[in-house]
């Protein structure tokens, strides 16, 4: 350990902060093993879990496209429902955090559920009856209030259900559940409004029943015991997480390289125009387009569950998001369907790389009393690139033109990788993801 280390870890001890696990060199053989995380029975309950919840989630994200859609046809309302989603993530990211760290988080995380669970009945009820559209937003938002308390805690789940040498193999299946998921959910949802020809309140039904057995998963889960913050409620205890990450420069940069990709990149909020108007494939074909990235996703995430780890994860990272770039602009421009897949399929693929290096370096470098904290920064950042990404797809839209938001996103992404490549040099050094040194420390409020 070299004198700079030392002295953080003094630091540490002197704020009364556990210190961080302890990587290098531990657990060769099991970050190796494509299994090992997947041996721990509580991993394993929290995996199909996570996977059943987010197939009823992206069902619910088909529906509520093609809903609005087909009684709009605009482009502005679809872009709304990412407004309403993110207003909750910046309003209430912050307390969130506060409360996983500081309450019973799998508690925080089934009481979330439910709410998600209450929502999607609103939207059953509301697609039945045709209701007005300013209740389905209100449902929307509701959403968003349940998903950013759920995200802050869930974010601690994975720490408590393997040991910290199975870190990265952990991220790498957990990106894998949810991305899986998403094949499955997107086109399960398009066959099923398809089957109740263009009507989505079945999907909102199943959705329920997903959640229900996504928090009886939970409950079985004991998890060890991971320590909590006692920290007052305070506005400066609510900031810890922000300093955090504002003071290590790599988990700063992956954020907010990830942040701008999604923001500028993302075009899944369009799909409805692009099977509709464009591509004109129909409700089935939406769904295969809502999985395409999806497909790229797991196929991405099986072949780094059977690799060793990163050499060189900064610049594996940067390539992935500038291939990302690229992808999209490719599919912005395509009339062809099965163009647009494969490419739909690419971008999938590149960002899991991102979301696999950003979730390891997010399990290796933080204390458990700050995990909730630094999610919900990592809700903000993340979650209103969604969201705002969402709205600024649908403007663009409305005032250019599907293809052209599409295509314009793609390079401006590949203007983000080039500045964060600059302003960031620790990014294009980052090496091994287990090897590198702590974070620097952050004095956590008690008091």
């Amino acid at each position: 350990m070299n004198p700079a280390e030392i002295e953080d870890e003094r630091e540490r001890e002197t704020l009364g902060v556990a210190p961080l696990p302890e990587i290098v060199g531990v657990g060769e053989r099991a970050r190796h093993d494509p299994w090992a995380a997947l041996r721990q029975r509580d991993f394993r309950l929290f995996f199909l879990g996570r996977f059943v919840s987010t197939v009823g989630s992206q069902m619910v994200s088909v529906a509520i496209g093609w809903d609005l859609y087909l009684r709009t046809h605009s482009a502005l309302a679809l872009g709304f429902v990412g407004l309403a989603q993110m207003v909750p993530v910046v309003g209430l990211a912050l307390p969130a955090g506060f409360v996983a760290d500081r309450a019973n988080r799998k508690g925080v995380m089934m009481a979330a559920q439910g709410v998600l669970a209450l929502c999607s009945l609103g939207l059953a009820v509301l697609a039945f009856t045709r209701g007005a559209l300013p209740l389905i937003y209100l449902c929307l938002f509701g959403m968003g209030v349940g998903q950013i308390f759920n995200d802050s805690a869930s974010s601690t789940m994975v720490p408590s259900t393997v040991p910290p040498e199975v870190f990265e193999n952990a991220a790498t299946w957990n990106s894998s559940s949810w991305q899986l998921a998403s094949v499955v959910g997107p086109a399960l949802g398009g066959f099923v409004i398809a089957w109740q020809n263009g009507s989505a309140a079945l999907v909102y039904v199943l959705d329920v029943v997903a959640v229900v057995l996504y928090i009886t998963l939970l409950a079985l889960v004991r998890g060890r015991p991971v320590a909590r913050s006692r920290a007052a409620p305070s506005l400066r205890a609510m900031a810890a997480g922000v300093s955090y990450v504002r003071r290590s420069q790599v988990i700063l940069a992956a954020i907010t390289l990830d942040m701008f990709a999604v923001l500028l990149g993302g075009a899944t909020t369009l799909l409805p125009i692009y099977a509709v108007s464009i591509l004109h494939v129909g409700a089935t074909g939406l769904g295969w387009l809502r999985a395409a990235p999806s497909v790229g996703a797991v196929s991405m995430a099986l072949c780094l569950a059977f690799r060793p780890p990163f050499k060189r994860a900064g610049r594996a990272l940067l390539l992935a998001v500038a291939a990302f770039g690229l992808a999209t602009i490719v599919f912005g421009v395509s009339r062809n369907f099965w163009l647009s897949l494969a490419m739909l399929a690419l971008l999938g693929a590149m960002d899991n790389v991102s979301v696999v290096v950003r979730a390891t370096l997010l399990l290796l470098r933080v204390p458990d009393e700050l995990r909730g904290r630094i999610a919900a920064v990592n809700s903000i950042f993340i979650g209103t690139s969604n969201e705002l990404g969402g709205f600024e797809s649908g403007l663009t839209a409305a005032l250019f033109g599907p293809m052209i938001s599409v295509a314009a996103g793609g390079v401006g992404t590949l203007i983000v990788v080039a500045l964060v490549a600059l302003i960031w040099p620790e990014m294009r050094k980052l090496g091994r993801l287990g090897g590198q040194p702590s974070p620097p420390t952050v004095p956590i409020p008690t008091r």
